[in-house]
């Protein structure tokens, strides 16, 4: 049985066609897609800005609701799901955003920002108002922040005091504080440079590896992907065009956008 599977999930949003009112029209961001994702592995998911790619990684953790369809974590039904049921899915279940600046509060120290889902979910003896300021509180965000490459100092330290890529380490270890089982990672090296995202990236692995994470992995580039994912899924204005090993993806794709993506991004040498 998939981790996820996802089926015939569409999501619409209605806009209006000018600033002044009139008729609304239908944005159909995610069209009547459908996919699993496999324990263990990682699945990219590239395709070209406004694609839809973001939108469906939000609609399989349910930030955002669909207007059809249906998704099952490890086979239990997630839009069935009543409120204590999602409480308790959420915690298998995180992302890591694309944007290092603007996802960390900047008024929360970072031993704040990495326990708070602990807080939120009442973990290792935290309570809210604690802050996570109880030693086994302490100790876990210790181990995360280790794991994610950072020291001890980091924890006293707020946001703006660290680099896009030491903030998106930041990211990460708030990403790992309920020991999820599945991760969105949507477009997280897209705003860093080259070196510091090849590093995030090798974390990534590194922690997959350590933690037995499954990754769908959103991103436009197509060398990382081919780096980073098993299978890859390419999407083009909302909807699926193909899926498959990423070696085959890469070397005999059979649809004209996936060879034009292929084909607009560099090899990593």
């Amino acid at each position: 049985m998939s981790l996820i599977e996802v089926r015939n999930l569409s999501k619409v949003f209605a806009r209006e066609e000018s600033i002044f009112g009139g008729a609304k029209a239908q944005l159909r961001a995610v069209d009547d897609v459908s996919l699993d994702i496999e324990q263990g592995e990682t699945l990219g998911l590239v395709g070209e800005s406004g694609s839809g790619k973001s939108t469906l990684g939000r609609l399989i953790l349910r930030l955002i609701e669909p207007t059809s369809g249906t998704i099952r974590y490890n086979g239990r039904d997630l839009l069935g799901a009543d409120r204590r049921e999602t409480r308790a899915l959420r915690r298998d279940m995180q992302i890591i955003f694309q944007d290092p600046f603007g996802s960390l509060d900047p008024r929360m120290r970072v031993a704040e920002i990495v326990a708070e889902p602990l807080v939120i979910h009442g973990e290792s003896g935290c309570r809210p108002g604690n802050r996570g300021e109880t030693r086994s509180a302490r100790e876990r965000v210790l181990e995360l922040i280790g794991a994610v490459g950072l020291d001890e100092s980091a924890l006293r330290r707020y946001p703006h005091e660290f680099s896009g890529g030491q903030r998106q380490r930041i990211g990460i270890a708030r990403a790992l504080a309920l020991r999820p089982k599945f991760i969105v990672a949507d477009e997280p090296v897209s705003a860093l440079d080259v070196s510091v995202g090849a590093q995030i990236v090798n974390l990534l692995k590194n922690l997959q590896r350590e933690f037995g994470l499954t990754y769908l992995f959103i991103s436009h580039s197509m060398p990382v992907v081919r780096y980073l994912a098993n299978r890859i899924a390419v999407m083009r204005r909302g909807k699926l065009v193909e899926v498959g090993p990423t070696e085959q993806i890469v070397s005999a794709p059979t649809q004209e956008y996936t060879r034009a993506l292929l084909a607009a991004t560099p090899e990593i040498a």
